[in-house]
């Protein structure tokens, strides 16, 4: 019984809405492990997709925030942990309303960034897709698609083949509103020490969020094979964040903490 009320006290010291957002994950997270047996993907369903691509609507930009790899239990526990770290903190300075209002719109604004990033990357693709469409041109198109330069292939089928590649086009996870978050931490106490992995001495907390934000943005625009990572959602919670957290502090709320 004593371990019970021990193990409650811990719980009852954690925030309401940072609680129930790594609960509310975690959930999804197993709900994800256990249909994918059944053939259910659930991460195809509320994972954000490529808005051009048929599988999109717009609620994933909320669900894809809740929806974590299910072959993967380092993506959901990092992130979690992060949230546990750094999102109690935050809101117990800025109270569950707002906190809850800064997670959703920096996992949404991450969200919309990443959008335009695979607008970007994509566009030479969808307008070799429209040249060979037109005139037949396959010689731009054979860079993305298996097909020999030359060759005559069926309209329907080259449409096809970019509707499946559309397709593929999902990002899921937390770590756009994590980013956002850890912009917040580091905007609120920027001279705070933080301990890093393999970093021996403590890095202020405004530093280390420059620093992530650098990594970020050179592992973007490097795109490196292999890398299944959307790093332009993680600097696009942050971005969102940044702009959310000066339009407060305009309005003088709190002196930039926020209280409310």
């Amino acid at each position: 019984m004593g371990q019970f009320r021990a193990s409650q006290g811990f719980m009852a010291n954690v925030p309401v809405v940072t609680k129930n957002l790594i609960i509310i994950n975690v959930l999804f997270w197993l709900a994800t492990v256990v249909l994918r047996r059944t053939g259910v993907d659930l991460n195809d369903i509320l994972g954000l997709h490529y808005i051009g691509s048929d599988r999109f609507f717009p609620t994933q930009l909320l669900t894809y925030m809740f929806m974590h790899d299910a072959a993967s239990f380092s993506h959901i526990l990092f992130n979690m942990f992060a949230v546990f770290i750094f999102g109690r903190v935050i809101e117990q300075v800025w109270g569950p309303k707002r906190f809850l209002l800064y997670y959703l719109i920096t996992g949404i604004g991450a969200g919309l960034v990443q959008q335009v990033a695979w607008y970007i990357d994509l566009r030479p693709f969808l307008q070799a897709v429209d040249d060979y469409l037109i005139n037949g041109d396959s010689a731009v198109l054979s860079r993305y698609l298996n097909i020999v330069e030359g060759v005559i292939y069926p309209s329907d089928m080259v449409v096809a083949a970019k509707e499946q590649l559309l397709d593929r086009m999902v990002t899921v996870g937390a770590s756009g509103a994590v980013f956002g978050i850890l912009l917040a931490f580091g905007m609120l106490f920027p001279n705070a020490p933080l301990f890093i992995m393999f970093i021996p001495i403590p890095i202020k907390a405004k530093y280390m969020v420059i620093g992530y934000g650098v990594i970020e943005f050179f592992a973007g625009v490097s795109r490196v094979s292999g890398d299944n990572v959307a790093h332009f959602a993680h600097l696009g919670g942050m971005l969102f964040g940044f702009f959310l957290i000066r339009h407060w502090k305009k309005k003088g709320i709190g002196n930039g903490f926020f209280l409310g």
